[in-house]
């Protein structure tokens, strides 16, 4: 027999810790201390990681990923590309992996989305909102366990990305450029969140993700530059989040223009979550 606490024991300890909680503060969450919405959030966060030690099958997509794609593209796409960019596939290889480390962020949060509905539909989410407990910690807590998800996914694919050739010439701009993909993704998710409150079910998710998704990621700079594609392409690329993303990366690892990518990205995050943020707990909250 384990001995190992279950989530649910984990949860409820934690519940049982804070007895400065009245049945008047649980009316609403600004009523909960905030050491208490802490507390709260952290034993979640404990949570979702026992379940994710109990099905290690869910990190299959952060693990796989990185390496599928940097493999596909690297060497199904890097010759002829690599030769546009002045260079062959080791010029490629410096392209594009600042390009998937922007891309992370936007799978894993989709990924969020459909972990969340699938906890409605089986009725975890009908125990936590019975608990006394802060809603917006089982949202925050959601977010905290897929960043973690997102920084194991993003190791592995600098560890294949140097198997293949990148140079990683700039430590501080790596960490700034994985910093700023986790900004930008925590900021995604918050949409993905309100998707998986308001879709019936998961398959339902993940095709709303796949078409907001494709258009964003393959409309951008990630892949290949932009200066050949169709005018109206081109301009729709200038305003994609994604190309400013991958583009301050590029600048933070390999050398290259930053400032302006930079603040578009965080613009662009900041906007995300002031406007998602409140819609996705007050979906949350109301849910019946």
């Amino acid at each position: 027999m384990s001995a190992h606490p279950s989530p649910t024991t984990t949860l409820n300890e934690a519940l049982r810790a804070t007895p400065s909680i009245t049945a008047t503060d649980l009316r609403a969450d600004a009523r909960i201390p905030l050491r208490a919405h802490l507390r709260h959030t952290g034993a979640l966060v404990r949570r979702n990681l026992l379940w994710i030690r109990q099905d290690p099958e869910s990190m299959f997509d952060a693990v796989l990923f990185p390496i599928v794609f940097t493999l596909l593209f690297v060497y199904v796409f890097g010759g002829s590309i690599g030769q546009s960019l002045g260079g062959g596939q080791e010029a490629y290889v410096q392209y594009i992996v600042p390009g998937l480390m922007a891309m992370m962020g936007m799978n894993m949060a989709q990924g969020v989305g459909t972990g969340f509905n699938q906890d409605f539909n089986t009725g975890v989410m009908d125990r936590f909102r019975s608990l006394p407990i802060g809603r917006g910690s089982v949202l925050f807590a959601k977010i905290s366990v897929e960043m973690v998800r997102m920084l194991i996914a993003t190791a592995i694919l600098m560890v294949v990305g140097v198997l293949v050739g990148f140079d990683i010439g700039n430590w501080p701009g790596l960490f700034a450029a994985v910093g700023l993909s986790a900004v930008f993704g925590s900021a995604l998710m918050w949409i993905f969140l309100t998707l998986g409150v308001v879709m019936k079910n998961a398959q339902s998710v993940q095709a709303m993700g796949f078409l907001v998704l494709m258009p964003l990621q393959f409309g951008s700079s990630i892949f290949a530059p932009t200066q050949s594609m169709p005018g109206w392409l081109e301009s729709f690329t200038q305003v994609n989040p994604l190309s400013a993303l991958a583009d301050a990366a590029r600048g933070l690892m390999v050398g290259g223009p930053v400032a302006h990518d930079l603040w578009m990205t965080l613009a662009w995050s900041v906007g995300i979550t002031a406007v998602m943020a409140p819609v996705a707990i007050h979906k949350f909250r109301t849910k019946s």
